[in-house]
C-alpha cells in the first residue's frame, strides 16, 4: 500500500479532517492509544498541549496507508504496516489514533502519531522517513502479491509529463502557408478604412491587431506569431499610417500574447464546462444509487455491532458462572480449578475477538464488491471525461510553439472534473 506521512501541527484541523463524515461514506475511530483523552478531538489537544512544553512546532507525525484500488484488506494488514513504521522510524510506544476513512470504493487508514517524548519533553527525530516509508510500502506490495505502482518499478515513469525533447517537438503546430497568411491579411486591409475596422476584420479571422516594438503595426495570430504589417500587405509605412494612424494606443506585442494566452485558456474551460454538464448527468443516477447503498451499509454495520455486543454480553455472563462462590469456589482455588477455567476464558475471550474481527472484515469486504459495479461505472465516466479534456487540449495545444504551450500549461487550470474523481490519486 502506499504510504504517505508528513510532520504537521495545527491538530484540531487534523480532527475535523479525520473525523470527517461529509466526504466519506464511512469513518471508524479504530484505536486510540497512549492519551489520556478518549477522543480524537481531545487527543490531538492533548498532544499540543504536551508540545508547548518543548520548542517544537511540528508536535505531529500523520501518516495515510492507501492499499490498491479493488483490495480487500484485512484490519491486521494495516496494523501490521503501522507497527512496521513505529519501529523503523523510532515512534514506537508514542501516542497514537488510527482512524478508518471508506470513500469512492475504497477503503484507507490514518494514524497519527504525538512525536513528543514525554519522558525528555523533546520532538523525536525522523530523518529520511519518505525513504525508508517507501522501502516498508515495496514490502508490502510484493507480501501481499499486489501489482507494483509503475513509480517503485522507475522512478521516470511517477510523472506522466515527463515529456522528451522529441515529443515536444512533434506536438508543435501545423502552421498555415505564407500564401494563405499572406491573402488573409490583405483581404481585411482592403476590407477596413481605420483602425477599429481593421482590428476587427483581423480578430475574424484569428488576429490581432499591436504596437511593434519598432513602433509600427504588427498583427499577431493565435499562435503568438508576429507580423509586421508593411512586409506582408506590401503596404508601406506611411500609408498604413495615414489609414490607422499612430501605433501608441495599441498594446504592445507581450500584451496582446498575454490576452490571447487569457481568450485561449478561456475558450478551453468554457468547451471543457460544457462536456463536465454532460458528465455530471451522466453520473447523477450512479450517485444516487451509490448513496442508498451507503446508507444501507450504514445500517448493517450497526447491526452486526449490536449483534456482537448482545452476544459478548452473554459470553461474559456464561463464563462468569463457571467460578463457584463460597466454600466451593475457595475449594477451587486451591485445587487449582479457578485458575483453570481462568485460562479457558481468556482463551474464549481471544477467540471471540478474532471471530468478530473476521465477521467484521467479511461484512466489509461484501459491501466493498457490492459497490464496485457502481464505483467502476464511476471511474470509466471519469476516465472518459478526462480523455476529452486531453483531446481538447491536444487540438489547441499541438499547432502552438513550444513556449508558448510551457506558458500556457502554466497558466491553464482545468475545470474541476465530476464527482466521479480520480480515484488513482486520491489518498
Amino acid at each position: 500500500m502506499i504510504l504517505k506521512a508528513s510532520q504537521r501541527a495545527y491538530g484540531r484541523e487534523l480532527a475535523a479532517h479525520l473525523l470527517n463524515a461529509n466526504d466519506n461514506e464511512h469513518v471508524e475511530v479504530h484505536k486510540i492509544s497512549g492519551f489520556v483523552a478518549d477522543t480524537v478531538p481531545a487527543a490531538m489537544q492533548e498532544a499540543h498541549a504536551l508540545s508547548r512544553g518543548t520548542r517544537c512546532q511540528q508536535y505531529l507525525f500523520s501518516l495515510s496507508l492507501n492499499p490498491p484500488q479493488d483490495t480487500d484488506v484485512p484490519i491486521s494488514v494495516f496494523e501490521d504496516a503501522i507497527s512496521r513504521v513505529e519501529k523503523e522510524i523510532g515512534i514506537e510506544g508514542q501516542p497514537h489514533v488510527i482512524v478508518f476513512h471508506e470513500k469512492h470504493g475504497r477503503r484507507h487508514a490514518h494514524c497519527v502519531w504525538s512525536r513528543i517524548d514525554s519522558a525528555q519533553m523533546k520532538a523525536i527525530n525522523l530523518p529520511y522517513y519518505k525513504n525508508r516509508l517507501m522501502e516498508i510500502s515495496r514490502e508490502l506490495y510484493l507480501e501481499q502479491k499486489w501489482k507494483l505502482p509503475q513509480g517503485f518499478v522507475n522512478r521516470e515513469m511517477r510523472n506522466p509529463l515527463n515529456f522528451t525533447q522529441e515529443q515536444w517537438q512533434q506536438a508543435k503546430r501545423l502552421g498555415d502557408s505564407p500564401q494563405n497568411t499572406k491573402l488573409t491579411l490583405k483581404e481585411c486591409w482592403v476590407a477596413s478604412d481605420n483602425k477599429t475596422s481593421f482590428s476587427r476584420e483581423l480578430e475574424k479571422h484569428g488576429f490581432y491587431l499591436a504596437k511593434g516594438d519598432r513602433r509600427d503595426f504588427v498583427a499577431i495570430d493565435w499562435r503568438g506569431e508576429v507580423y509586421s504589417l508593411p512586409r506582408w500587405l506590401d503596404v508601406k509605412t506611411k500609408a498604413i499610417k495615414e489609414q490607422l494612424g499612430l501605433p501608441e494606443d495599441l498594446p504592445s506585442v507581450e500584451e496582446t500574447k498575454a490576452n490571447i494566452d487569457q481568450k485561449l485558456v478561456g475558450r478551453i474551460r468554457s468547451i471543457m464546462d460544457e462536456q463536465k454538464k454532460k458528465y455530471d448527468r451522466r453520473i447523477a443516477p450512479i450517485l444516487a444509487q451509490k448513496k442508498a447503498m451507503n446508507e444501507h451499509h450504514i445500517k448493517a454495520r450497526k447491526a452486526l455491532e449490536m449483534q456482537q455486543d448482545k452476544r459478548q454480553r452473554q459470553e461474559v455472563l456464561m463464563r462468569q458462572s463457571r467460578f463457584h462462590k463460597g466454600l466451593r469456589g475457595l475449594w477451587d482455588r486451591i485445587t487449582g480449578s479457578h485458575e483453570q477455567i481462568k485460562k479457558q476464558n481468556e482463551a474464549e475471550v481471544y477467540q471471540a475477538i478474532l471471530r468478530d474481527r473476521k465477521e467484521k472484515d467479511a461484512l466489509i469486504s461484501s459491501q466493498m464488491r457490492e459497490r464496485s459495479l457502481p464505483q467502476q461505472r464511476l471511474s470509466q465516466i471519469n476516465l472518459e471525461q478526462q480523455e476529452s479534456n486531453n483531446k481538447i487540449r491536444e487540438a489547441v495545444f499541438s499547432k502552438l510553439p513550444e513556449d508558448r504551450i510551457i506558458n500556457l500549461e502554466h497558466e491553464f487550470k482545468p475545470p474541476s472534473l465530476s464527482q466521479a474523481q480520480d480515484f488513482n490519486l486520491e489518498m
